[in-house]
Order: structure tokens, then sequence, then C-alpha cells
């Protein structure tokens, strides 16, 4: 089947606005301070890999190490991050969470689950199926950004 010269720009698109609503209906109903993409993403990463350091991190999400440190600086400075030294390392911080940031992105998780499983049943079963199809390879797409950025 032969795709659309449009394929890559509507489907860009389409999943940037439901990554778009998806944070604004979470956002809306938590409590605490207001956490930007880039700090969710941290803080999601620090949970994944507890104990990271700052330039790991960094390489991770593909940001500048200052930037991160700034990110860093402000999630110590509002509960969500413990920077730790290195007992190797001292020039090393190592990163974790606090206990109120793994009860946010538990909230967080548990909300967004939420909020995708009425929304996807309230679809016909074509869409449903056809949404759980494209799983796997929007997985594919996630690794091959990724190998290409690491090449980079």
């Amino acid at each position: 089947m032969e795709q659309r010269e449009t394929f890559p720009d509507e489907l860009a698109h389409a999943l940037v606005g439901v990554h778009r609503l998806i944070r604004r209906r979470l956002r809306a109903g938590l409590g605490g301070p207001r956490l930007r993409g880039a700090e969710v993403e941290l803080l999601r990463l620090v949970e994944a890999r507890p104990g990271i350091g700052v330039g790991d991190a960094a390489k991770e999400l593909y940001l500048a190490g200052n930037s991160v440190s700034t990110l860093v600086n402000k999630l110590v400075r509002d509960g969500f991050l413990i920077r730790e030294t290195d007992p190797a390392d001292r020039r090393v911080a190592r990163l974790l969470l606090t206990e109120a940031a793994e009860a946010r992105l538990r909230a967080w998780q548990e909300r967004r689950a939420d909020l995708l499983r009425r929304h996807v049943a309230r679809l016909d079963a074509a869409d449903r199926e056809a949404l759980g199809a494209a799983v796997p390879a929007l997985r594919r797409l996630a690794a091959a950004l990724r190998e290409e950025a690491e090449e980079s």
C-alpha cells in the first residue's frame, strides 16, 4: 500500500495533538507546583534509573548539561529530587526521587491510564483494533529516532 506524501506530517500532527491534550487534561487536576514537560521527563528518567548522574541524564534526554542542571536545581528546590554526591567521585551528583515525586508520578500515570482507557473505550472496535495494531510500529519508530539521535 502506497503512503500519501502527507502521511509523515499527519502522523506527527496527530501524535503531538494527542500528547498535548493528554498533558492539558491531566495538568488541570494535579495539585502542587506545575511541572513542565522537560521536568516530568527528567523525573521519569530518574524513576527508571535511580542514581543517574546529571551528565548521563543530559545525554539520555538529548539536552545540554547546563539545561539539565537548571532543571535539577528547580526540582530539588521544589522537593521532587534529591541530589547526592557520588561517594566514588565527589564531583558527580547522583539523582533520586523524593516521596513527593514518586506520589506525583504515580498519580499522573494512574490518571493518564484512566483518561486513555475511558476515551479508547468510546471508540468503535475497528478504531481500537487499529490503535492496538499501531503500537508496535510506533515503538519501532521511536527506537529508530532514538538510534539516529545517538549516532549524531
